[in-house]
């Protein structure tokens, strides 16, 4: 289905060493760039006697939202091997963030590379892999007699209901699997009396 994707249930971390050099990466799910930007200020604020914090972040079902940086590593060598095994791994919502302490030892180009990459895969292959939806909201209005009907709607294990007001006039928000909100939305229109509201 288009509107599945898979992510990380819970942030992990893993160290990698090479030539005196120690790498840690940090693993986190994330929904949005700001919250991935705001875990990357994390480490840089917790790690900042660290030689390079480096880091990629994937988002979004479609995969079309990502960004990395080497910070300071010579190009390509650090934030584009993180990103590859986020797409390795076809993972998205998440943002890997690698520390490196420099050991005395130049890596390299090839070194760095693979000391990058293989301590982003090394935090992934701790992780547990989950699959997920994208969700989409329903908001209506409908009339207290069309309580029942409404009701027996949102009955559905998919459906969660984020809001509702019970009155002469009642309202609700819904939040339902984005491959099945068109047939909810239907079948609320259905009911006499239901207002769905539009963006």
């Amino acid at each position: 289905m288009a509107d599945t994707f898979h992510t990380i249930a819970a942030p992990t971390e893993a160290i990698y060493k090479e030539k005196m050099s120690k790498f840690l990466a940090f693993a986190h799910p994330v929904s949005s760039s700001v919250e991935a930007r705001e875990v990357i200020a994390a480490y840089q604020k917790r790690y900042h006697d660290a030689r390079h914090v480096c880091w990629a972040y994937m988002l979004g079902s479609a995969r079309t939202d990502f960004l990395s940086t080497d910070n300071g590593e010579p190009s390509g060598t650090a934030g584009k091997p993180i990103l590859g095994q986020i797409n390795s791994f076809g993972l998205t919502d998440i943002v890997i963030v690698v520390v490196r302490y420099f050991g005395g030892i130049k890596l390299g180009t090839s070194g760095l590379i693979v000391a990058y990459r293989e301590a982003a895969r090394e935090a992934l292959a701790a992780a547990d892999i989950i699959e997920c939806h994208d969700m989409e909201r329903i908001e209506f209005t409908f009339p207290y007699l069309a309580m029942n009907d409404v009701m027996r709607l949102t009955k559905s294990s998919s459906v969660e209901i984020i809001g509702q007001v019970f009155d002469n006039s009642c309202s609700m928000v819904l939040s339902i699997r984005a491959d099945e909100a068109d047939m909810l939305r239907s079948r609320l229109a259905d009911i006499d009396g239901v207002t769905l509201t539009t963006d």
